[in-house]
């Protein structure tokens, strides 16, 4: 049975982080002010520390634990106070001995060999790229100079023991390096070592090290491999960054969200850093430590995405996917990227957004640089990113600009005659070789009849269908906090803004298929599904639920649903729409794929063409049950082939949400879940 994390068990967690601070400093004096106060005359110096507040957590809807922090300690060291001492180097060989005899590594990035032969590191860090010409100057030595000769000129800088071995020696240059560094350019204090137990540090204070600062700070923790781009990640404050944090009081060594959930949210996450004041007497030894301020935690943010949703639905798309391209020949080219978006159609609430390929935010520290040179892109997130053209997904804009416009009537026949042959020099033609006779709007839609919207199209022209597009969001932003690309709508004049061009008859029949300057993210067109599904009424997108302060007792924030626009549709030609995509599924181009399935559902299916890629892409959008519409699905897979090949990804994630399966990985994992 899981675990359940009650508020009171995290308050509990905060107050012992809190007394292992208090315990470290009392230590400290217990220590350390023997003789102090018969030193009436003695000389102090203050110095004033930052304890960071930890980041809240993030929560699926359900409570389940996503993203957490947990309080580490590190070890730094303070050069003044080893001048002071009058042995810089005996008092750091002393924090050395101690951490061999505990097995505690510490932190040198000083880019040479640990032993002779003396040579640079063979493949160097961009920092220490930067670092290493920069010490090289402050030490006043040429730029070329040999890592052999620059080893026994540090030797003879830092005054090193000739009878020190070259091991020895080249730790304690590594060292000096961190020190000096700090003094060479503008970078975080150095911190010997990290990741410590509250056990090594008493040692070391037991010890009477000097120059040894004890330091706290939260380090983020997932919990989960999945929705990785929605969570996002966090990284130190960059050099753009700067001005806008510190005007925000944040510190520059700390810890902000860059993208997803976590930057979106990150004035509900941060937590507030609190100031501590700390006395040392002339010789370096505390001899008071007063609390400025308190630090405090971040708050918790529920987000509204249903993580074994997520689960289901990552899974099925990368299932899809794999299967599409084990069914390609050899020289075709691979379906290498997906997206999908689940939608609640009542409030616009994202369930799940799903990005393919992904990553492990477990592994993130390591393995960002890899995934950042991927060709792959799997850090970036297609569901709110990717522009795709929605293919025939989008006929029902184009029969909604005709029935609005009075172009057509739910009566109205067209002739299909295969080909387009109103211009001479542009004649396109219908899918299928096969004619499907008299066709009007609805049966258009079931057999996703191109002639059909061709000719349509043709007859309302195009600002008919781009009025209609607007109607949907398409083509503008959702609203939704996490960051999100605005794609664009047909239309002469956004042509001619992005493109430079004229719009020609010829724009007009792909526009009215989907085609042309259609450009929309999955997030757009799961929205525009909803609308649909749920008779008109268009939704800001979002993907949080609440907010609530750090021990989980007061609510802080909550999402109430937002309408960005109510389609005015008196004559019901919404549910003629809804009517032709119920006929997708019953006798058209997805039926195959639903035959078995247990719930109503209905649909349309779209194949894109690129200029750049070989193969199509396939786009498939659906609601569910028809009779009373609970979620949108939307899913883009690119080089997929045909829309109706991506159906099974939808097909899997409504046959898991109205049946509530719940074998999923988060159920198996313990402590997941706060309520």
């Amino acid at each position: 049975m899981d675990k359940i994390i009650r508020p009171s068990r995290v308050a509990a967690v905060l107050i012992g982080v809190a007394l292992i601070l208090i315990i470290y400093f009392t230590s400290i004096l217990k220590m350390e002010r023997e003789g102090a106060s018969a030193m009436q005359a003695e000389t102090f110096t203050y110095s004033t520390y930052t304890l960071q507040g930890s980041r809240g957590d993030i929560l699926d809807r359900n409570g389940v634990l996503l993203a957490s922090s947990h309080t580490e300690y590190s070890l730094g060291l303070r050069l003044n106070d080893l001048r002071a001492s009058g042995d810089i180097n005996g008092e750091i060989m002393r924090l050395l001995e101690i951490c061999r005899e505990n097995q505690v590594e510490h932190i040198d990035t000083f880019p040479m060999t640990d032993s002779a032969p003396w040579a640079y590191d063979a493949i160097m860090s961009s920092a220490n790229q930067v670092r290493l010409p920069a010490y090289i100057e402050f030490v006043k030595q040429d730029a070329d100079i040999s890592a052999e000769d620059l080893y026994y000129k540090l030797r003879e800088r830092y005054g090193i023991d000739s009878s020190m071995s070259d091991y020895e020696a080249r730790q304690l240059i590594g060292i000096r390096y961190e020190l000096d560094m700090r003094n060479v350019l503008n970078i975080d204090p150095y911190v010997f070592a990290e990741n410590v137990t509250p056990q090594f540090i008493a040692i070391v204070l037991e010890k009477g090290c000097v120059g040894v600062d004890v330091r706290s700070n939260w380090v983020r923790e997932y919990h989960t491999r999945f929705a990785s781009q929605t969570l996002g990640y966090i990284g130190r404050i960059g050099d753009d960054e700067r001005d806008y944090y510190l005007d925000k009081g944040y510190n520059l060594n700390e810890y902000v969200g860059k993208t997803g959930a976590e930057a979106a949210f990150e004035d509900y996450l941060h937590g507030e850093s609190g100031k501590i004041v700390v006395t040392r007497d002339s010789d370096g030894r505390v001899a008071d430590v007063t609390v400025k301020s308190e630090a405090t935690a971040g708050d918790n943010v529920y987000l509204t995405l249903d993580i074994a949703l997520q689960e289901v639905t990552e899974n099925a798309l990368q299932d899809t996917i794999i299967k599409i391209n084990s069914n390609k020949k050899e020289d075709e080219e691979a379906a290498d990227g997906g997206a999908v978006v689940v939608r609640d159609v009542h409030n616009g609430e994202v369930l799940a957004c799903a990005s393919y390929p992904s990553y492990d935010m477990a592994l993130f520290d390591e393995t960002f640089s890899m995934w950042a040179a991927d060709e792959s892109k799997p850090l970036y997130n297609r569901a709110t990113m990717g522009i795709y053209n929605p293919g025939s997904t989008f006929k029902m804009v184009t029969a909604l600009a005709g029935l609005w416009s009075g172009g057509i009537t739910p009566d109205t026949y067209v002739h299909d005659e295969t080909r387009y042959t109103a211009y001479p020099d542009y004649q396109p033609r219908c899918w299928s070789s096969v004619s499907h006779g008299d066709v009007n709007v609805e049966l258009a839609l079931q057999y996703s009849c191109n002639y059909f919207f061709y000719w349509l199209g043709d007859h309302i022209g195009a600002d008919a269908i781009a009025n209609a597009a607007a109607q949907f969001g398409l083509g503008e932003k959702t609203g939704i906090e996490v960051s999100e690309a605005v794609g664009s709508a047909a239309s002469p004049e956004n042509k001619k803004a992005i493109k430079g061009e004229q719009w020609y008859a010829a724009d007009t029949l792909l526009s009215a298929i989907g085609q042309s300057i259609n450009l929309f993210t999955p997030l757009q067109i799961a929205n525009y599904v909803a609308t649909i599904a749920n008779n008109g009424t268009l939704y800001r997108e979002t993907i949080i639920k609440r907010a609530m302060s750090s021990d989980y007792g007061t609510l802080t924030y909550e999402s109430k649903p937002e309408i960005l626009h109510k389609i005015d549709d008196p004559n019901g030609y919404l549910s003629i729409v809804r009517a032709g995509m119920e006929d997708v599924i019953k006798y058209g181009t997805a039926r195959e794929y639903f035959e078995t399935c247990s719930i109503s559902v209905a649909a349309k299916t779209g194949t894109t063409q690129s200029d750049t890629a070989q193969s199509n892409s396939g786009v498939f959008v659906c609601y569910a049950p028809t009779d009373n519409p609970q979620i949108a699905i939307a899913v883009v897979v690119e080089q997929g082939g045909s829309g109706a090949a991506t159906a099974d990804v939808a097909r899997k994630i409504i046959e898991y949400y109205f049946n509530e399966k719940t074998e999923v990985t988060y159920a198996k994992t313990e402590n997941t879940l706060v309520q």
